[in-house]
């Protein structure tokens, strides 16, 4: 069996054990095995290629460094991306968005998209590429306590208690911070469409 089949078949636990006993290598197939999911999640608070890359590279790193302090109560996988959402929230706060882009300076793709979708909401379809970049706009205008609460609870999908297991927010903050992030975005949504469709 090839070396690359055998680090494969190895558990999470397995490997870390390894790499805590003195084996750095054994953290390659960690990195190979979960780093796809971080470049996902990371593409979703960040625009840029290379900020993506620094957001997974800084995960990778975090992780490494506490590699001791994984208990092994949860899977390593629930453990490592609470660490990615944890260091995207801080992406986020540290590199706020440059808000030269003013939100009320909509594409006239965005603007017809959104006229079409106020005459028949049902009719339009969800992955209109103008919508997508309407969304994006909206994001950017955010704080990122309400991005990353938007990110996870609509785009991700999540539920209240796995937000409040992932960034160690009780579920009442949680759910507080939520309802906070929807009158943002619809504020947010209010200047675009000037109250023409709101």
């Amino acid at each position: 069996m090839a070396l690359d089949n055998v680090s494969q078949a190895k558990s999470d636990a397995e490997l870390i054990t390894e790499v805590l006993k003195g084996n750095p290598a054994s953290f390659e197939p960690l990195v190979e095995r979960y780093s796809p999911r971080l470049f996902g999640t990371a593409r979703r608070y960040a625009r840029r290629e290379s900020e993506v890359e620094d957001i997974v590279q800084e995960v990778w790193s975090k992780v490494f460094q506490k590699l001791a302090s994984w208990r092994g109560d949860a899977p390593f996988e629930h453990w490592l991306m609470r660490t990615a959402v944890h260091t995207c929230y801080d992406f986020l706060r540290d590199h706020k968005r440059n808000r030269e882009d003013n939100v009320t300076d909509i594409s006239r793709e965005e603007e017809d998209w959104l006229e079409r979708h106020a005459a028949a909401p049902d009719s339009e379809p969800d992955n209109s590429q103008a919508a997508k970049q309407l969304v994006q706009r909206l994001l950017d205008q955010l704080s990122p306590a309400s991005r990353l609460i938007i990110t996870l609870l609509e785009i991700e999908d999540r539920t209240v208690k796995e937000i409040s297991a992932l960034t160690g927010w009780s579920v009442p903050l949680v759910k507080v911070r939520a309802f906070r992030a929807r009158a943002e975005m619809r504020k947010c949504l209010k200047r675009v469409a000037k109250d023409k469709y709101l």
